[in-house]
């Protein structure tokens, strides 16, 4: 099995490779979505660990990982609406963490399942900033279909966005920093606007 990884500067574009994998046969078990949720983001946030059918709705009446999205908190992100074994691995973590057990959250999940730590801080920091990210478990001979799918028009290059990142003095994901403001994420996704 190959971890397939691309992060979104929007969730509706997340959401959109995901039904894309699921379409080709990629089981919902094996796709994990986490997207950036800041306060006034329409997911039904009030209601609690429940969510989840009510972001499904709005998502369009989704199915398969869609329907089960739900919202989570991340060090140093903040708020998440989540799907799929990434978003448990980074949870279980957490917890673990929490507990004084097992450190690395989010990007010790990623890299215990093969994504490049380099990138695995890139992603975590673009969603920290207000990005999506879609990561699948693919069998090999998949691996280059699944990639296809999530370099489709919007998908955001960890290389140059980890340029764009450094430019500012960036240099690695840290939990510890407090999550963006609404108005950060805003001026962040404005930034790379097409």
């Amino acid at each position: 099995m190959k971890t397939v990884t691309g992060l979104f500067d929007t969730h509706a574009d997340a959401v959109s490779a995901v039904r894309d994998l699921e379409s080709m046969g990629i089981p919902s078990d094996d796709i994990s979505i986490v997207s950036h949720h800041g306060e006034g983001e329409d997911s039904n946030a009030a209601e609690g660990a429940g969510t989840g059918a009510g972001i499904g709705a709005a998502v369009g009446g989704a199915g398969g990982l869609l329907a089960g999205l739900g919202i989570m908190a991340i060090p140093g992100v903040g708020p998440v609406v989540a799907a799929g074994w990434l978003a448990s691995t980074a949870a279980g973590a957490i917890a673990g963490a929490v507990a004084g057990g097992a450190a690395g959250g989010i990007i010790g999940a990623m890299t215990d399942d093969g994504v490049p730590e380099a990138d695995a801080h890139v992603y975590a920091e673009g969603v920290r900033r207000g990005g999506s990210l879609v990561t699948a478990r693919v069998n090999d001979a998949r691996e280059a279909e699944a990639t296809a799918i999530l370099r489709r028009g919007t998908w955001v290059d960890p290389m140059e966005r980890r340029r764009a990142y450094e430019a500012e003095g960036w240099s690695a994901f840290d939990e510890n920093l407090p999550p963006y403001t609404t108005e950060e994420i805003d001026r962040e996704r404005g930034r790379y606007r097409v």
